[in-house]
């Protein structure tokens, strides 16, 4: 049995729109999303605080152009944990583009609902994507 609320569905679709804007937009939603030093652990390396999530976006699509991240299916939440799977598109337009790359974010939420802590895996990497240097 799960503990899944309404809440947290929305709390994921504020970190989606946080993975899809930037500017003003985006660090409002980090505010609300996000603990102070949340921890990012990914392929490319371990970030702290939010500032550094907002950056890693930049540097992404400045490398890639236009990239909308879409869920493949509704999170699951329990015990303040959250499976989310999601999909990388390039090019333009919400929902439309190119898949880049599929993944699996574990969500670790504090007692606010905010989250804390992401540990990201690659379940499709990008076309060239060598992961034997990241481990």
């Amino acid at each position: 049995m799960t503990d899944t609320t309404v809440e947290d569905f929305a709390q994921f679709d504020q970190y989606v729109r946080f993975w899809n804007t930037d500017g003003e937009e985006q660090s409002r939603l980090a505010d609300a999303v996000f603990a102070q030093g949340v921890e990012y652990r990914a392929m490319v390396g371990v970030l702290s605080g939010a500032e550094a999530l907002i950056d890693l976006r930049r540097q992404f699509v400045a490398h890639l152009g236009a990239v909308t991240l879409r869920l493949r299916r509704t999170p699951e939440v329990h015990h303040q944990r959250a499976r989310v799977e999601w999909e990388l598109l390039t090019g333009r337009g919400e929902g439309e583009g190119t898949s880049f790359a599929e993944g699996t974010d574990v969500v670790q939420l504090d007692e606010d609902g905010r989250i804390s802590a992401v540990t990201v895996f690659l379940d499709r990497a990008p076309e060239g994507f060598d992961a034997a240097p990241h481990h």
